[in-house]
């Protein structure tokens, strides 16, 4: 949903010298925290106030006992605060559940499954054996072809599951696939949407784990799937073992959360989307952990906008200025632990300003601030490892106004509007290898670009980057002590070309010798890996048909 170059898309809430082995290794490190299933308390067996009287709705037929609903969208309307369903394998067809009312326009879509009840436990009982599946009823399970393929009512499209101002409400161990855009409140897989952009979040407490979410259609942009697992306006989430493919925004999505997200992502696998992880102005508690991005356009990109998602800036400041246990700053937004690899794929479905991201980067931090990126791998991404930039907006004079209170810049001389640069973030522990290697001016294992000399500077310190920084030797210049103190970089015009140039934004400004893979040129859908499911899901469910006896 956010983009470095240009202003964020409103939506309803869219040579290797030796170093082979240490790419290998770290592979197969990210590779077995994906495939050992480690859950390390993430709650398949969470109660809730008055479960002892929950009931257990059952969906589908397992092991020839039938439930009693032949649909999701009909267990979840009998549903009572506390219950639990249990979905049996099967290929559900789920459209149109309740339309948006004319008050809901714009912050809901139509949806195949929609949660308005609180406090529920939706589970699948084999993560790729139960689809909810968006193509037309009686098409083969995620048909690519076009015939397949259900629009949405008057070409509204639609989204899958759509968890809407409901709280504590858990997805978990199911595959979602092939809910289509129409207009900007739709094109999600998964969504929990807490709604109100001004006032109070809308939405606290959500959980998602052994979720599979991709598409395997594509007709053209206007109708991709955008998001796959995706928050806004809600708080309190906790996301493990997910996976998302083929979007055209973002395979995960954060944002609009008040600078209180408080939002752990786990144990998960974002590859072939535009952007892997995607956030606009969200921040406070958020932490990213022993995760892999690789094979998108741009692995994981957060950024700050006075447009979309309000309130700009976004931050990683720990809320009511608290101190991070991690960090031991006040820092509460973590990337640790990821690998970040090979994201140079041009050929992803790829819209609006994600469209922008640069495309062999592994992560970018836009505009963002107090953000903290330690000990992650960022292998083999073919510009830069990392790029801290500033993120422009739109230049009218109201902007300008909001742009001073916030700490931004006005660049009337470079025609940005305003711009927020990223500040006082930090950089450290990672190690880099092979980033860099397309070899075009500026192109390193990581970069920085500020505007404004007067903000608090990025620092950096025991990171392993041997193909270098641009500006050069950026951990001497800014090194971890200096960190939040005023900046003394300047304008870096050839790592702002190259950006431009990359991100297909500014086109012009590409030299004959400039050499990066085209954007959006032939989209490939990529088919889904072998991934786990949930161990024992009848853990913590209480006894029903299917689990007749309750297991912890």
């Amino acid at each position: 949903m956010t983009s470095k170059i240009r202003g964020a898309r409103p939506r309803g809430a869219r040579a290797a010298r030796g170093r082979w082995r240490s790419v290998a290794v770290a592979s197969l490190a990210a590779a077995s925290l994906i495939a050992t299933g480690m859950v390390a308390g993430v709650a398949a067996s969470s109660t809730v106030a008055g479960a002892t009287s929950s009931k257990v709705l059952l969906v589908g037929t397992y092991h020839g006992k039938k439930g009693q609903y032949t649909t999701i969208q009909a267990a979840v309307d009998a549903a009572k605060p506390g219950d639990w369903i249990l979905v049996a394998p099967g290929d559900y067809h789920e459209h149109d559940a309740t339309a948006p009312t004319k008050a809901e326009l714009g912050t809901r879509g139509y949806a195949g499954v929609l949660v308005t009840t609180s406090n529920l436990h939706i589970r699948g009982l084999t993560r790729t054996k139960v689809v909810v599946d968006g193509t037309k009823a009686g098409s083969p399970e995620c048909a690519a072809t076009q015939s397949d393929q259900y629009f949405g009512p008057k070409g509204a499209g639609s989204n899958g599951i759509e968890v809407f101002k409901a709280n504590n409400v858990w997805v978990q161990n199911l595959t979602v696939c092939n809910y289509l855009s129409g207009h900007s409140s739709s094109g999600n897989e998964v969504w929990w949407n807490g709604v109100p952009h001004v006032g109070p979040i809308g939405l606290h407490g959500y959980w998602g784990t052994y979720l599979t979410t991709t598409s395997t259609y594509f007709g053209g942009e206007s109708t991709a799937a955008a998001y796959g697992i995706f928050s806004s306006n809600s708080s309190g989430g906790h996301w493990n073992q997910d996976y998302a493919s083929n979007m055209n925004d973002s395979g995960t999505y954060v944002g609009a959360c008040k600078r209180t997200c408080t939002v752990t992502i786990d144990n998960s696998w974002f590859e072939y989307n535009a952007l892997g992880y995607s956030g606009t102005n969200s921040g406070g508690q958020i932490i990213v952990e022993n995760s892999k991005f690789d094979h998108n356009q741009d692995g994981f990109d957060t950024n700050s906008a006075i447009s979309g998602d309000p309130p700009a800036p976004q931050t990683g400041s720990c809320p009511h200025t608290g101190t991070s246990k991690i960090t031991k700053t006040h820092s509460c937004w973590v990337f640790m632990h990821n690998l970040v690899t090979d994201n140079n794929t041009g050929d992803v479905p790829a819209a609006g300003s994600a469209a922008a991201g640069p495309v062999g980067t592994g992560m970018t931090i836009s505009g963002g601030r107090n953000d903290t990126v330690m000990d992650n791998t960022f292998s083999t991404n073919g510009a830069w490892g990392t790029l801290f930039v500033p993120y422009p907006t739109s230049s009218t004079p109201s902007t300008h106004q909001t742009c001073t209170k916030i700490g931004g810049v006005v660049t009337n001389n470079l025609k940005l509007g305003c711009v927020l640069d990223p500040e006082n973030d930090v950089l450290s522990g990672n190690t880099y290898v092979h980033d860099g290697y397309f070899a075009n001016p500026t192109n390193s294992d990581f970069g920085e670009i500020t505007l404004d000399s007067s903000q608090p500077q990025d620092c950096f310190g025991g990171n392993t980057d041997p193909d270098g920084t641009y500006p050069t030797n950026l951990e001497t210049a800014q090194p971890l002590a200096t960190c939040g103190k005023p900046s003394t970089t300047t304008y870096e015009g050839a790592l702002l070309t190259q950006a431009l140039c990359d991100s297909g934004f500014a086109k012009t400004l590409c030299t004959a010798t400039d050499h990066y893979p085209t954007i959006n040129s032939d989209v490939t859908m990529q088919p889904l890996p072998t991934l786990p499911t949930m161990p024992n899901p009848c853990q913590g469910v209480p006894a029903n048909a299917w689990c007749p006896s309750k297991s912890s």
